[in-house]
């Protein structure tokens, strides 16, 4: 059973850059041979500081937020910025507070191997639409990016692990939600996985002009990526697949996952 921790506070992941650690850039070349591309196209990225001693065996990824993008122009205006192409991430990323190599900064994984995941498909790592329309030249392919990168790890060493957390804040908070079972799906049962959710559970309110601008937006995430072949089963079986981009929504009915307040 995944077991998801919804906490409203986390560690901070950014400190002074006195203090920062920098780390260069991995870009997935080979990805795109599958189709797992950022929404210009370009291949997708990440971040790793290896672990040590204690904490060889011991993985956790952190997510990238930086909401969604629910109409094609609002895509493309994405796809050339950093939360939709891999040209516009940074060579190097500042690791700190979960992600940094000291315990004085992060005593709980400090040794741990520390994985920082680029976010530039804008569905919270949930799209996959095979075709890409010649005029706006947009590609949708969250859940392959999500997929090739778990791959890659792998390889690099996650078959070994024997913790495992994945991570993230906001639209990060939410893809952590939502690819929980399936990170999880990589390891063997004997292998301890825990979900941590950081700002990622989203209220299905209306507006203060009575609109449900949010639910529709989600559906106009899910339908323009085709979200909805790569959601919790349990939850998109039970309704209107938008919905689970809402955690509430699905808490009684996703059989897999436990929740924690």
């Amino acid at each position: 059973m995944v077991t998801f921790l919804l906490v409203l506070t986390l560690l901070a992941i950014s400190v002074g850059a006195e203090d920062g650690l920098n780390i260069n850039i991995t870009i997935l070349e080979n990805a795109t041979a599958q189709g797992a591309v950022c929404l210009d196209g370009s291949p997708p990225a990440y971040y790793l500081d290896k672990g040590f001693d204690s904490g060889l065996s011991n993985w956790i990824i952190m997510l990238d937020g930086g909401g969604w993008c629910s109409t094609i122009i609002e895509c493309q205006n994405r796809s050339s910025s950093i939360v939709g192409s891999s040209t516009k991430m940074k060579n190097q990323s500042m690791f700190g507070g979960i992600l940094h190599n000291t315990p004085q900064q992060n005593p709980d994984f400090y040794n741990w191997n520390r994985v920082r995941v680029g976010y530039c498909d804008g569905s919270s790592f949930t799209g996959d639409v095979q075709e890409v329309d010649p005029e706006n030249k947009l590609f949708y392919r969250g859940a392959r990016i999500f997929k090739a990168v778990m791959e890659d790890l792998w390889i690099k060493g996650m078959q070994n692990a024997k913790n495992a957390i994945l991570t993230g804040s906001s639209a990060g908070g939410l893809a952590t939600i939502l690819n929980c079972d399936k990170f999880k799906s990589f390891f063997p049962d004997d292998v301890k996985v825990k979900c941590v959710a950081n700002a990622g559970f989203f209220i299905n309110a209306k507006t203060i002009f009575g609109t449900s601008y949010i639910q529709e937006m989600y559906h106009k995430v899910v339908t323009l990526h085709g979200s909805a072949k790569n959601l919790p089963p349990s939850c998109a079986s039970a309704m209107e697949p938008s919905l689970c981009f809402f955690s509430a929504a699905c808490y009684s009915i996703c059989s897999d996952s436990t929740f924690y307040y």
